[in-house]
């Protein structure tokens, strides 16, 4: 894919500086808000995993490229800290597996998948579908990032879910793999990247903080904590995905991909919160705090996407 259209000043110089000088891109540009901020730390990720064909390469080393990819994550990452340091009921039983468990029951979040298996229409699914895809189709790459910064029990563990993630061994099991068959089966272009320039804030950030807490190690126990919410909220709006996606007969391709997140994610959930995030906090108790956190912030973005999305569809119902 090309790198995305800017939406803003900032997004703007981004852009060109991408295809012309990387390194001759100021510091301090104006921006003007949060998707631009939001496109241009997408598209700066994005250097570190499938690149643009219209940007070289040797982008992904540029210093002012990766200072500015600096200061747009930390701004992220202070906002998503501000949010978690207002949250006051935050289980601490010393168990950290159930402490995650415990976070998320004690959630209460808008279900988009619910809306989908019982009200939602075919365009308001593929709607859904585009905007999910700008996640769905690099599915579990940010976290392949974590390995090598983890202890050895930790590493593990995140490796035999990544196993799964991957299609264990087989390529046409792969589940980005099989979630471009599922876009393809229900009328959709595929191709990596495709609708980001569709994608709303919401979208952008639930993708640009998952990625952020891949690439570093510092926060490799956010990283893990996320993975774990992720896991744990996967199994029961899988189902409810496929329930309604079979309702409006839109691709067997596409419940298939939901169908294998309701087996895969009901033994994944136990094997983030207790293989991984519970021995990576007694090989390393500093990082108790940032897996709370990240399993939090997982759940924070998806009620932010949820509640837009929904508010949206219930404005035009």
């Amino acid at each position: 894919m090309d790198a995305p259209k800017p939406r803003g000043r900032l997004s703007m110089r981004l852009h060109a500086a991408l295809r012309d000088d990387p390194d001759a891109l100021p510091v301090g540009l104006p921006d003007d808000g949060a998707e631009d901020r939001a496109i241009a730390l997408w598209m700066l990720h994005s250097l570190h995993h499938r690149g643009f064909d219209d940007v070289d390469d040797r982008a992904e080393r540029s210093p002012a490229l990766l200072a500015l990819r600096r200061d747009l994550e930390d701004e992220l990452e202070g906002r998503l800290r501000r949010r978690w340091a207002a949250v006051t009921e935050r289980p601490d039983s010393g168990d950290v597996a159930q402490d995650l468990f415990d976070l998320v029951e004690a959630h209460d979040g808008a279900s988009i998948a619910q809306f989908v298996k019982a009200q939602a229409g075919a365009e308001q699914v593929r709607e859904l579908l585009r905007m999910r895809s700008v996640y769905h189709l690099h599915e579990s790459d940010p976290v392949a990032w974590v390995v090598p910064t983890l202890p050895v029990r930790a590493k593990a563990a995140l490796a035999e879910l990544q196993y799964d993630e991957y299609g264990a061994g087989d390529p046409n099991r792969l589940h980005h793999h099989l979630f471009v068959l599922g876009l393809e089966g229900a009328g959709l272009e595929s191709g990596y990247g495709r609708y980001v320039d569709e994608a709303p804030l919401e979208v952008l950030e639930q993708d640009n903080a998952g990625r952020m807490f891949g690439l570093q190690r510092r926060l490799r126990g956010a990283a893990m904590g996320h993975l774990a919410a992720f896991e744990i909220t996967s199994s029961v709006p899988s189902r409810r995905m496929a329930q309604g996606l079979s309702r409006l007969d839109l691709g067997e391709p596409l419940v298939d991909y939901y169908r294998e997140h309701v087996e895969a994610d009901a033994v994944h959930d136990q094997l983030a919160a207790r293989s991984i995030c519970a021995t990576l906090v007694e090989d390393e108790p500093s990082l108790r705090d940032d897996v709370m956190f990240g399993a939090w912030a997982s759940l924070d973005l998806e009620d932010r996407f949820a509640r837009m999305a929904l508010q949206g569809w219930e404005s035009v119902a």
